[in-house]
């Protein structure tokens, strides 16, 4: 958990968090450690980690987003937009995570990566489809959601 918050803090523009969004990053993981699921802890940390980078580092990129759904370019940091440079950033993040995991003993890393990737793309297309458009449905619910795709998808694979 810790390689998530420092790395991402350290790619981050924000500097303060508030406790929706801790929770959603990190409320998955943290139930997942407490019922001694190693696995859906990575993979919810993945997924965080993904996202995190992909939008943080994504903003950095010369070309314009393309929304997930379609394809069709969109301003900077319009929700559900990825550039090629936020998801290669993503998927070395999950990458990081999986590598961790992999140091401390767990060996399914590769499940681990999936899962965080998966994880980051389900945020972008929640985030093209439904973030803004339905009342309850705004970052932090997408960003649990991603979390608990990770989570659930790394156990799948497991």
């Amino acid at each position: 958990m810790l390689a998530f918050f420092v790395s991402s803090s350290l790619v981050s523009n924000k500097t303060t968090r508030n406790h929706r969004q801790v929770l959603a990053n990190g409320g998955v993981a943290a139930l997942a450690a407490l019922a001694g699921s190693w696995i859906t802890f990575a993979g919810a940390l993945a997924a965080a980690t993904a996202d995190t980078w992909a939008s943080e580092i994504g903003r950095h990129s010369r070309t314009p987003p393309r929304l997930i759904t379609n394809g069709t370019p969109v301003p900077t940091g319009t929700d559900g937009g990825m550039t090629l440079l936020g998801t290669a950033a993503g998927i070395a993040g999950a990458g990081l995570i999986a590598a961790l995991s992999y140091v401390l003993g767990q060996r399914d890393a590769p499940a681990i990566a999936v899962a965080g990737v998966v994880g980051m793309l389900v945020d972008s297309l929640l985030g093209a489809t439904v973030q803004g458009k339905v009342r309850w449905m705004d970052n932090d619910a997408v960003n649990l959601a991603a979390t608990l795709t990770g989570a659930a998808f790394a156990g799948l694979l497991a």
